[in-house]
C-alpha cells in the first residue's frame, strides 16, 4: 500500500479489489477517455462529466471560462475525480450476484487554475491527444481570443487509489445445480467507420491519427 492510501482513498467496499499502485491510476487515467469531477458549491454536491489528460503526476481538464464548475477551481476548490473503465459484464446464477468487470481510478486533491503559457501549452496538447493520439499535430492549434475563453484546471494525481474487479462467477454453492447459463460478457470499445464533415475540402485524406485510432494502420 503506497502512501497515496489516505483516510479518504482507502477502499473499505470490497478493499481485496484495491490497487494502490500509481502505475495502475495512470493506466486508467490515461485509457478513460472521460472523466467526473465532484465538487461542493454553496452546499451542494455536483458531478460533471469532462475531458481529461494525465502528464506526469498531474491531472488536467478544461472547459470555457464562464462555466460554474471551472470558476469555482479559481478559488482552490478541493475537488474529486474519479475515472472508469467496463471491460465485462457478469452473469450470475442469481440475480444477487450479477456483477461487472471494471477497473477505476479515484483522485482527491485541490484544483489549481493554469495561467503559465508554456503549460496550458502542454496541457492542450495532452487533452487533445489523449482524445485522439497524434491530432494535436494535424489540427489548427488555439488562437488567442480561443485561449481566452478556456479555462485549464490541474489536478494533482497525489492522494488516490483504484480498484480493479477482475473475478468470474461467484455463484452461492447449491445454484451451481441449477439450469441457468452463467457467464462473462466481455466489453469493448470499438470505433466505427470515420464520417466526413460536409465541407472537408476535396482531396482532404483521413488523417493518419484517425486511421490509427480505427486500426487501418
Amino acid at each position: 500500500m503506497s502512501d497515496a492510501s489516505t483516510e479518504r482513498t482507502r477502499v473499505r467496499r470490497i478493499p481485496e479489489k484495491a490497487d494502490y499502485d500509481r502505475a495502475t491510476v495512470n493506466e486508467i487515467l490515461d485509457e478513460a477517455l472521460i472523466c467526473h469531477v465532484g465538487f461542493v458549491q454553496d452546499g451542494a454536491p455536483y458531478v460533471i462529466p469532462t475531458i481529461h489528460a494525465r502528464v506526469g503526476h498531474t491531472l488536467y481538464f478544461h472547459g470555457s471560462a464562464a462555466s460554474r464548475m471551472l470558476r469555482l477551481m479559481k478559488s482552490g476548490a478541493h475537488v474529486t475525480v474519479t475515472a472508469t473503465i467496463l471491460d465485462g459484464i457478469v452473469a450470475a446464477r442469481s440475480v444477487f450476484h450479477h456483477s461487472m468487470h471494471y477497473r477505476s481510478a479515484v483522485i482527491i486533491g485541490q484544483a489549481r487554475v493554469v495561467d503559465e503559457p508554456g503549460e496550458r501549452g502542454v496541457a492542450f496538447e495532452a487533452i487533445t491527444n489523449a482524445v485522439l493520439p497524434g491530432r494535436w499535430e494535424e489540427a489548427r492549434h488555439p488562437s488567442r481570443n480561443e485561449d481566452k475563453a478556456t479555462l485549464l484546471v490541474a489536478v494533482p494525481i497525489e492522494e488516490f487509489s483504484s480498484k480493479v474487479s477482475e473475478k468470474d462467477v461467484g455463484d452461492e454453492p447449491e445454484d451451481y445445480a441449477l439450469p441457468i447459463w452463467a457467464g462473462v460478457i466481455p466489453l469493448t470499445l470499438t470505433p466505427g467507420t470515420p464520417e466526413p464533415d460536409d465541407r472537408n475540402l476535396d482531396g482532404v485524406d483521413v488523417p493518419e491519427s484517425v486511421r490509427r485510432f480505427i486500426g487501418e494502420e
